[in-house]
């Protein structure tokens, strides 16, 4: 079965047919999936449908791109929302030199924060990291993330920088863009990644993998990038799904 390891199904795109879609996960391979806050709202909806399907969990966290919003108070709501069962780790979080608001400042200070949260509560970190390579690097390095461990997500820089996560025994979170004739750079990366070390994500509604580039994203597309992933490693797509399932479990200390 394969684990996505972070989708957004809270988002509008999904109001039309979300219950009739996450329903139909299970019978069509799908055998987990983490759903992610990236705002306030977001996380309380993440929390929602993991209470909800018995397949599903969440992330409590706010996106740098939201994280003006922030302040002491729900920063403590936050923290609250980490002791439910289901809550498996701190994210999206992290630095988006994106955009402009933000601004970088305000972006780092509620970094710092959260990554604190996160080790606080000993859960792993989504980390969301944009033009912004360096600076979420050494901002990691300084919060010891490496003792809280956790997943770059959606992947987007090259070797020298994967090495660099790779070596604080951080997880690469891969997904649609692996399928893109445009992504030499991500391609070399997942052939350079252990694939101990790889994991599969959507980040739907986003990102779809072709064919279906330009679409509404779903986990029922993550067979293209096992796909793709098995022809870069010379190895079958059942053993991709198999092994990055299991680092998924062991990403978010779920067992078997």
């Amino acid at each position: 079965m394969i684990f996505d390891t972070h989708a957004h199904y809270n988002d509008q795109a999904f109001d039309e047919d979300r219950e009739k879609l996450i329903q139909s996960l299970p019978e069509n391979g799908i055998g987990l999936v983490v759903n992610i806050g990236a705002d306030l709202e977001s996380t309380a909806e993440s929390v929602k449908l993991a209470e909800t399907y018995s397949y599903f969990y969440a992330s409590v966290g706010v996106h740098p791109s939201d994280s003006a919003e922030l302040s002491d108070e729900n920063l403590a709501w936050l923290k609250e929302c980490t002791n439910r069962k289901k809550v498996v780790a701190v994210g999206e979080i992290g630095l988006d030199y994106y955009w402009d608001e933000p601004d970088r400042n305000t972006q780092k200070i509620w970094f710092e924060r959260q990554m604190e949260m996160a080790r606080e509560v000993n859960l792993p970190m989504i980390i969301h990291s944009r033009d912004a390579a360096k600076d979420t690097l050494d901002m990691m390095k300084a919060a010891g993330a490496r003792e809280t461990g956790g997943v770059i997500h959606c992947f987007s820089y090259g070797v020298e920088m994967a090495r660099e996560f790779l070596n604080m025994g951080f997880y690469l979170g891969i997904g649609g863009v692996l399928t893109f004739k445009n992504a030499k750079k991500l391609k070399e990366v997942a052939e350079y990644a252990p694939l101990d070390r790889i994991v599969l994500e959507t980040d739907c509604p986003y990102l779809s993998p072709v064919p279906f580039r330009g679409k509404r994203n779903s986990s029922l597309n993550l067979p293209y990038v096992a796909e793709a992933i098995s022809q870069l490693k010379g190895i079958t797509k059942q053993k991709v799904i198999e092994i990055t399932n299991e680092n998924a479990r062991k990403l978010y200390r779920l067992g078997q």
